[in-house]
């Protein structure tokens, strides 16, 4: 598998949080095999007494993804998936489908001649492998001057690559905390089960980074690794210590472990908003001066005439800008 978002247990992480079913969907035929992981989420209103559903990217990114394909066959096998791929979601109910395109792979470059496929923003990168030192051409001057204080402070780090349930009690309390400061939506506040099926599903896919003052832990990043890619998931930092600036550290820590272990990425993600002038896009900026991804999504309604029905029970406009429209009233 090309990266731990296309997965098939990446999708059981996020069923509860998705409210959904994991659904690992594998098309193969004479041109080529293709995957495509999804939610498939039930949709809170019946059209003449029948259940409907919608499907939607786990967390994160992915889409349907090439895995193969005979030489000069690709748009054959994409012509057979589309066909097979529709004729499914009709004996299934399916209305609509909302998809995050995996920004490093690609993928949506394949798939523009079925979805209705639109740029949404830059994510940022750290480029490990052309660089001997990454740190010092792709961070920022700021971001190294930074690292430097904080260093200078007395910080240190450890990077654990086995990953115990101490480890993840560590992160916890460090992490809700981040939280509550933030008032993080109800989204972006995963709860311990998720963490520890983190460590069932991918125990060889983590990592934390520890950033240690005083003897005491007082900064956590919480990161997937997965091929040649290391993605920052999730990090945290007690209040009481941000003059410290050990958000910093984690970064430099990750990107120092990375290129020892002979990582080509790692991913930070995007910003709240797709503006280049985004606070945390441009806080993630610092660590990838260099690297930046497109990130795009895909819509597509397979079925036009209950969708619309949707939207009228839910008096949805449906050319809004909100997919599927007849969700929005559940922001």
């Amino acid at each position: 598998m090309i990266d731990i978002y296309f997965h098939e247990n990446y999708g059981k992480l996020y069923e509860s949080i998705e409210n959904g079913e994991s659904v690992p969907y594998i098309f193969n035929c004479k041109f080529g095999t293709i995957s495509h992981l999804f939610i498939k989420r039930e949709i809170p209103y019946k059209v003449d007494s029948n259940r409907y559903y919608d499907l939607i990217t786990p967390f994160g990114y992915g889409g349907p993804l090439i895995i193969d394909f005979k030489e000069n066959c690709k748009q054959d096998l994409i012509s057979s998936f589309t066909a097979n791929f529709e004729n499914w979601c009709k004996e299934n109910n399916i209305v609509s489908e909302f998809i995050r395109f995996h920004p490093i792979v690609k993928n949506a470059i394949d798939f523009k001649s079925i979805y209705k496929v639109s740029f949404d923003r830059y994510t940022v990168g750290t480029n490990i492998k052309d660089y001997n030192k990454p740190e010092d051409v792709e961070f920022s001057q700021s971001c190294k001057r930074n690292i430097k204080k904080a260093l200078k402070f007395g910080l240190t780090y450890k990077v654990n690559e086995i990953i115990e349930n101490k480890d993840i009690e560590n992160f916890l309390l460090i992490y809700y905390s981040t939280m509550d400061r933030n008032n993080a939506k109800d989204y972006y506040y995963f709860d311990e089960t998720y963490f520890y099926n983190c460590l069932k599903y991918f125990p060889e896919n983590l990592i934390t980074v520890e950033v240690i003052y005083d003897k005491k832990i007082i900064a956590m990043g919480f990161y997937f690794k997965f091929n040649n890619i290391v993605h920052i998931h999730l990090s945290g930092t007690l209040s009481e210590y941000l003059y410290l600036s050990p958000a910093y550290i984690l970064r430099y820590a990750v990107a120092l472990w990375a290129k020892k272990n002979n990582y080509c990425y790692i991913h930070h993600g995007g910003g709240r908003s797709n503006s280049e002038e985004d606070g945390l896009y441009k806080f993630k900026k610092q660590f990838g001066i260099n690297t930046k991804f497109e990130f795009n999504t895909g819509r597509k309604i397979w079925n036009k005439k209950i969708y619309d029905n949707l939207c009228k029970i839910t008096s949805s406009c449906s050319d809004s800008t909100y997919f599927p429209a007849y969700r929005q009233c559940e922001k």
